[in-house]
């Protein structure tokens, strides 16, 4: 482990356990834990936040790593980033919509340095991975000396930029099942600019029934219409047990809208954004829908 001291003491661990370690003696308001820096260098630089200690755990090779069985099913890294799981071929023949979310998250730049684990632990309300990993029902593993947990994702976020792990904790993988059967997922965001945080955003999964006719289960997971990351289910009981429609995903357009709580802001107000995550669920179930179809 080295030290170089500056306005603040920055810490590099050289392992896991060393990194574990190094974070239960520090206080939760005292450091901040580095991995690719896209978000935690940004709000340093504003004075956002000023942490006595950094905690870099970029150089822990053990923990940057994407891998996929038939039975445990997908498993991402805390350090591996947004290009990698982007470009990854085993995650864009099991889990196609991961890697379509991808292509639209902030610049090629950020995304070769900055990881999937970190953007989630920024807990930005309207940052891209949360939804799809709601829909895909992820788990996160949360990691602290001698004790492991996991929390399902649509629980990991609490409020603005703050989440479920604790002092002396951090998230270490995310957890994604097989898929099952007859099973149609999509995701879309709205944005005033290409790769801009998104003033709402939808994933969809849809799962039919062995006839590919009724919806057996759905998961709908939004960002950017609240606090926190939301899944709305209300809005899945609407489509669980029927044939979709057209008419179907606009009733639960109007249903997902009384579970969201939009906040005004220069890019839109509460209500365009209300409309607008309405208006993406009836595109997203349709599409998830095709895709079940077709699966």
């Amino acid at each position: 482990m080295k030290t170089i001291t500056t306005d603040f003491e920055y810490l590099a661990a050289a392992t896991i356990e060393e990194a574990l370690d190094l974070l239960s003696q520090h206080k939760d308001d005292e450091y901040r834990i580095i991995a690719g820096g896209q978000s935690l260098n940004t709000a340093m630089k504003h004075r956002l936040i000023a942490p006595e200690y950094i905690i870099d755990i970029k150089g822990l090779s053990d923990l940057d790593y994407i891998k996929f069985n038939e039975k445990e099913g997908l498993k991402i890294g805390a350090l591996a980033t947004h290009r990698s799981l982007e470009r990854s071929p085993i995650v864009r023949e099991k889990y196609s919509v991961l890697c379509e979310m991808e292509e639209n998250v902030a610049s090629v730049e950020t995304r070769n340095w900055g990881t999937v684990v970190g953007d989630l632990c920024n807990a930005d309300p309207a940052a891209d991975p949360a939804p799809p990993l709601i829909a895909l029902d992820a788990k996160l593993k949360i990691a602290s000396k001698g004790e492991k947990r996991t929390v399902d994702a649509e629980k990991f976020a609490v409020d603005f930029f703050d989440t479920t792990v604790q002092p002396g904790e951090m998230a270490t993988e995310i957890q994604i099942p097989v898929l099952p059967p007859n099973t149609g997922v999509y995701f879309t965001k709205y944005s005033q600019m290409k790769g801009d945080y998104a003033l709402a955003s939808v994933a969809v999964l849809i799962t039919l029934d062995k006839k590919k006719e009724i919806c057996s289960n759905a998961r709908i997971g939004l960002a950017g219409v609240g606090s926190t990351p939301i899944r709305a289910k209300k809005a899945e009981e609407v489509l669980k047990g029927k044939k979709i429609t057209e008419a179907l995903l606009a009733e639960a357009a109007e249903v997902v809208k009384t579970e969201i709580s939009p906040v005004s802001g220069i890019e839109g107000s509460a209500d365009y954004k209300r409309e607008l995550a309405g208006t993406l669920l009836k595109r997203v179930g349709k599409e998830a829908l095709q895709r079940a179809q077709k699966a």
